[in-house]
């Protein structure tokens, strides 16, 4: 199949949509697809696409005020250009909310069908950077998300928002984790000497700084006795988080193996985001053997067992926090039996696997239209 993966965020960008469309990309180069990615330029210039598996179009885009390390899709002809030149037979739509508008629209004025992704919860967002505005952001969701043969949402509670909200056609596609680069050996002595010299419990978080992800929600873990906090990541929050949890670690971004050691000499992972539709670091530490503490929203329902893998708690509850982390810093053997459980609970959740799905996805898509135009 010759696919065009529209996508609002490509690397180097660090994100969740960055991420699951490079390992789309690959699945589908692996799988002996031919497929083209169209993305925002970015601030590194052209020579940041070298060591991606496909040709990448990029469409000239902006940084988004406050937040640079976004940046928005400028209007271009370049999208239905790349499609038609590609000669495509599906479209993929990654997050779709400005670039992917247009791919919509260029695949349904070119009679190709097209699957949607849906990655970022909007609405949350609009909630978190305005106080208004849910309403019109589902309104939005909606009208995009309906005129693509299909919709594919990364958790149950997604899912479930989607069809609350009037949005057809939807189906459950969950994402996967490198397992081979993410795993408990890799843990490093070394490096918890360097982020805890005085042998402390590490709680980590991992993901961008930003109002949405509610780090600040880790400052009563930070007054724990004998835990030391690790933040990895950047963003436009980095400065006051700075000085709303005391003694922690900032380490900005790091990737690759460099952050797979990272997470194995972590103690205990704790995500804070209410808005995550899924939540890949939470898999990420999964896989590398380190319980979890997450708010009982979202991506992280499907993800964390409470109890088994990880504890859950009240969305935006620093206090539920702090508690479900202390009650793990008190138990090694609790830590070590709900890291053993993550592992194994994700070892089966490979790309590969998660890819085979979407493949399967794309060819049921147009056997539909072969079927109707027959």
């Amino acid at each position: 199949m010759r696919v065009v993966i529209v996508t609002e965020s490509f690397p180097p960008d660090v994100n969740g949509v960055a991420h699951c469309a490079l390992q789309t990309a690959r699945h589908l180069v692996d799988s002996g697809h031919v497929p083209l990615v169209v993305a925002p330029a970015t601030a590194a210039g052209a020579g940041s696409d070298a060591s991606a598996p496909c040709p990448v179009v990029r469409v000239p885009s902006l940084p988004l005020p406050g937040y640079p390390q976004v940046r928005v899709a400028l209007p271009s002809r370049r999208v239905a250009a790349a499609i038609t030149e590609h000669r495509a037979d599906i479209v993929h739509l990654a997050s779709p909310f400005v670039l992917g508008v247009r791919g919509m629209a260029a695949a349904a004025r070119l009679g190709i069908p097209a699957v949607a992704v849906y990655q970022t919860d909007l609405a949350g967002y609009a909630r978190t950077y305005v106080h208004a505005g849910e309403a019109a952001a589902w309104r939005r969701i909606r009208s995009v998300h309906a005129s693509a043969d299909l919709t594919l949402a990364p958790s149950s509670a997604a899912l479930h928002d989607l069809e609350s909200h009037g949005v057809p056609r939807v189906k459950l596609w969950q994402r996967g984790v490198d397992t081979v680069r993410f795993r408990p050996e890799l843990r490093d002595e070394a490096i918890r000497r360097e982020l805890a010299p005085n042998g402390e419990l590490i709680v980590g978080y991992v993901g961008r700084l930003a109002p949405e992800k509610q780090v600040e929600l880790l400052a009563g873990v930070c007054g724990l006795d004998g835990v030391r906090v690790v933040v990895v990541g950047d963003g436009p929050s980095e400065p006051a988080l700075r000085e709303q949890l005391p003694g922690a670690v900032f380490l900005g971004r790091r990737t690759g193996d460099e952050l797979a050691r990272i997470f194995a000499s972590l103690d205990v992972f704790a995500h804070t985001g209410p808005f995550e539709t899924f939540c890949q670091t939470v898999q990420e530490a999964m896989a590398s053997g380190v319980p979890v503490v997450a708010p009982a929203a979202g991506g992280p329902l499907d993800l964390v067992a409470h109890g088994r893998t990880g504890l859950l708690v009240p969305p935006r509850d620093a206090a539920a926090v702090r508690d479900a982390v202390w009650s793990l810093a008190r138990d090694p053997d609790l830590r070590a039996a709900y890291g053993a459980v993550a592992r194994a609970t994700v070892e089966g959740r490979t790309w590969a696997a998660v890819g085979d799905q979407l493949v399967g996805h794309y060819a049921d898509i147009l056997s539909a239209r072969t079927a109707v135009a027959a």
